[in-house]
């Protein structure tokens, strides 16, 4: 490579960096302002290290809408709607989406919606199988009863030797 001696642009600075001989291509940095000297106060503090805190989700009034739907729709001209975008603020996806909520005709959807999981709906019957589920545990709980009153019988009847009638038809087991 070629050695190339680079320009000065101040002569007082004679065999500083400007001076040096340096390669053919290659880039000098940056000149840095110099900072203001004495008491002046123009000397900037270094910048604040806290986040911002996240800005607040846009809630708009269902007045608010229908003004700016009335409004878009008044729009001929091309660029119009653009520039009532640009001076509200607005996105394109908002006047698309309140149009669509305009037309399905849903009284409460140009409300601002909760954000969030729904709640659940509750099942009218729950109350009614619960109530059947506890009857079925208490009548189990009784036949369970009765059936060790029976066997208890039959044991006592073959015990005093006593003969019972019962058929095989009628037989519960």
């Amino acid at each position: 490579m070629e050695k190339v001696q680079l320009p000065s642009s101040d002569n007082s600075e004679k065999g500083s960096v400007s001076g040096m001989l340096a390669t053919e291509g290659a880039r000098r940095a940056t000149p840095v302002a110099s900072m203001p000297r004495g008491g002046d106060s123009t000397v900037s503090s270094p910048p604040d290290p806290e986040v911002p805190e996240k800005n607040t989700r846009r809630k708009y009034t269902t007045k608010f809408k229908l003004q700016i739907l009335a409004k878009a729709d008044a729009c001929t001209q091309p660029g119009q709607l653009g520039a009532l975008l640009r001076s509200e603020g607005l996105y394109s996806s908002n006047v698309t989406a309140w149009r669509r909520q305009r037309e399905q005709g849903i009284i409460n959807a140009m409300a601002p919606k909760k954000r969030g999981r729904k709640p659940s709906e509750k099942n009218p019957l729950t109350s009614k199988v619960a109530q059947l589920e506890k009857e079925n545990r208490r009548l189990q709980q009784k036949l369970t009863r009765a059936e060790l009153i029976i066997d208890a019988q039959k044991k006592m009847s073959e015990i005093l030797g006593i003969t019972q009638n019962l058929n095989n038809s009628e037989e519960i087991k």
